[in-house]
């Protein structure tokens, strides 16, 4: 286990992987790095409205949906044959058109769902699920208009091994975090964090302040500490997301969006497809429409952060700390994937730039 004080002198790398358990978890993750991913809207419909959705804004809701199969069909081999090796389906609402999530399946079975679980998903879908939660149910009825939401998501997954729950922090839900945890635990299901992130233009009440995020990372400590079989999360991932500045700041974005760049990763690689199968290369960031100055998003930070393998490459403490926040993507995001206890316990300054 990386220890304090590890950071004080320069470490090559194979001095780093000498140890025998940060060795075991490079070897763990590295064999995942094989993924590439772009994100697709699948409908532009939805059966609830949240206040601040990220997809109600811009121009990509008025695309016009492309319903039909074989259309889909082409697009994802075309993908396949372009390198993607991982699709992220989210839109308004993907659960409202299986039949294209089932056709994405059927050509790239690696992948995951970004859903609000009020409509279930057939079980053929095998993708890892994200079900939202933005708080307890009289919140989630005050935000998203929605009755008895969390009951109803639990109802619709009980004993779903895709699903895993995604409570994005905003300022006025910290408090519910450990009742939304604690019943996600009785009921065997595992839960992550998210950030709320403004969309452009978003003045409103869930901006967070530094008051919010410093109380949000307590919280998240706390509830990591209580629940280690549940929240599926670090102790890096935490400083990441809490952190005063936002996740363009610390690591420079690399989606195509904030990201020049066309000869390597992410920048040459990724796509955001609107539900007419067309795409902006100027627009293209995990959650188009986000404030980038303002994002802390956990979807932003599974490639982000892992993208600065090499800035973290530095000593076994930081090397554990980003072990950990990979590990903890993969778990999240990668069905079948389980999630190691992590290596780093300490809350470590991400590296400067």
């Amino acid at each position: 286990m990386a220890t304090q004080g590890a950071e004080n002198r320069e470490y090559k790398f194979s001095e780093i992987i000498a140890d025998p358990a940060i060795r075991a978890r490079w070897e763990k993750v590295r064999k995942y790095f094989f993924l590439r991913e772009s994100t697709y809207d699948m409908s532009n419909r939805c059966n609830i409205r949240c206040e601040g959705c990220y997809y109600f804004n811009g121009e990509k809701q008025f695309a016009e949906e492309n319903l039909h199969v074989a259309d889909w069909k082409q697009l994802m081999e075309t993908e396949k044959e372009r390198g993607i090796t991982f699709v992220v389906l989210a839109g308004a609402e993907p659960s409202l058109v299986p039949q294209l999530c089932q056709t994405c399946y059927d050509v790239i079975p690696l992948g995951c769902i970004a859903s609000n679980g009020l409509k279930v998903l057939p079980r053929e879908i095998d993708y890892r699920i994200h079900i939202s939660v933005w708080g307890n149910d009289q919140t989630s009825f005050e935000i998203r208009k929605a009755k008895d939401m969390l009951a109803r998501q639990i109802e619709n997954y009980r004993n779903d091994p895709r699903a895993v729950w995604v409570y994005t922090f905003t300022p006025v839900n910290i408090d519910q975090a450990r009742e939304v945890t604690e019943l996600l635990a009785e009921n065997g299901h595992q839960i992550t964090f998210n950030m709320f992130s403004a969309p452009v233009g978003y003045n409103g009440h869930l901006r967070h302040t530094p008051h919010t995020l410093a109380y949000t990372r307590a919280t998240m400590s706390a509830l990591l500490n209580e629940f280690p079989q549940t929240v599926l999360f670090s102790p890096y991932n935490i400083v990441a997301h809490t952190h005063e500045r936002g996740l363009h700041d610390l690591f420079s974005c690399s989606y195509p969006r904030m990201n020049p760049s066309t000869d390597i990763g992410l920048g040459r690689s990724f796509r955001q497809y609107r539900t007419d199968l067309q795409w902006d290369r100027a627009a293209a960031c995990c959650v188009p429409d986000t404030d980038c100055d303002d994002c802390r998003h956990y979807a932003a930070g599974s490639a982000v952060v892992t993208a600065r393998m090499y800035r973290h490459a530095t000593n076994p403490l930081t090397f554990s700390a980003w072990l950990d926040y990979v590990d903890t993507y993969l778990a999240v995001w990668v069905r079948g994937y389980e999630k190691s206890t992590n290596l780093c316990q300490e809350m470590i300054e991400p590296p400067k730039i």
